[in-house]
Formats: structure tokens, sequence, C-alpha cells
């Protein structure tokens, strides 16, 4: 596992089982990553390679539709996916996204979750591609997206 998934794995096991340990990740997490923080997330599950990651609609995240705005539901993809990647790379390997696909399903409307996922492979010796995914679902499980995130990983520069 890498320093920064250690660290944030670390984090996660500490706060999430004492009383408001979530909301203080959560909010953490929001000033470490403003952009997503735009969007209010919930942590909801964390481990190597898992995310669950939950919004809630509001008027701020709405489109003219009245449903939640594409780009809302892009970033709360991103976040989840992104998550499971970043816990689940081992020592000595970094990452970044560098191509985003997302297939919209239908309207998204009241709490959306985000189940990211992601199989990294165990060793990096040079520069390789690696997929994260993420399934958007509403309160009645339906699925509403889906995203795949292609990432380059390399090893960390020593």
């Amino acid at each position: 596992m890498s320093n920064v998934a250690a660290r944030l794995t670390a984090s996660w096991d500490r706060l999430s089982g004492v009383p408001g340990g979530r909301r203080v990740f959560d909010l953490v997490l929001r000033q470490v990553v403003p952009y997503s923080g735009s969007i209010k997330p919930r942590v909801l599950a964390l481990s190597p390679g898992h995310a669950r990651v939950e919004i809630r609609e509001r008027r701020r995240l709405r489109n003219h539709l009245r449903s939640v705005h594409a780009l809302a539901l892009a970033n709360l993809g991103e976040l989840a996916s992104g998550l499971a990647m970043t816990t689940a790379l081992p020592p000595g390997v970094r990452g970044i996204p560098v191509r985003i696909e997302i297939d919209y399903l239908k309207k998204a409307r009241g709490r959306i979750t985000a189940h990211g996922r992601a199989n990294p492979p165990r060793a990096v010796h040079q520069t390789q591609t690696s997929t994260a995914t993420a399934d958007l679902t509403d309160e009645a499980g339906e699925t509403i997206a889906h995203m795949t995130v292609i990432w380059h990983l390399s090893p960390t520069p020593p």
C-alpha cells in the first residue's frame, strides 16, 4: 500500500468507528479535495480497492430538469473510483486519471450512491494504465450512471 493509501486508510479506520468520526473524515476530505468537496460527499465505506460515497440531491446540484446535474454525478463517480484506486495502489506507485467515460442511464434524484472499484497491478515498474470504475445508484438501487476512469500509474521517483 502506498504512503498516501496507508494514511487515507488509517484515517478512515481510526475515525469511522467513533461517534462523529465519519463526519470529521468527510470534512477533512472536502478540504483536501476542494472541487469534490463542492458536492458535499459522505464516505460510507472505504477499503483497498473499494469505496462507497453518497451525495444527496439539493438545489445547488440540480440542473434545469430538476435532477442532479451530470457533472455533479461525474464528480461523485470520479471521487469514489479515485478513492478506490488510491487506497489500492502498491508502495512506490503514484497515479493520475487521464480519461473518464461516463454513461448516464436515467435522471438522478434523491440520494445517489457511487460504488467505486479498482484493482491495480501489484507492482508497477514503468508507466502503465489501470482502470477504476464507479456505478452510481439511486435510493431504489437502480443504476443511473456507470463511469470508467483510466489511470496512468508509474513508479514514484526516488
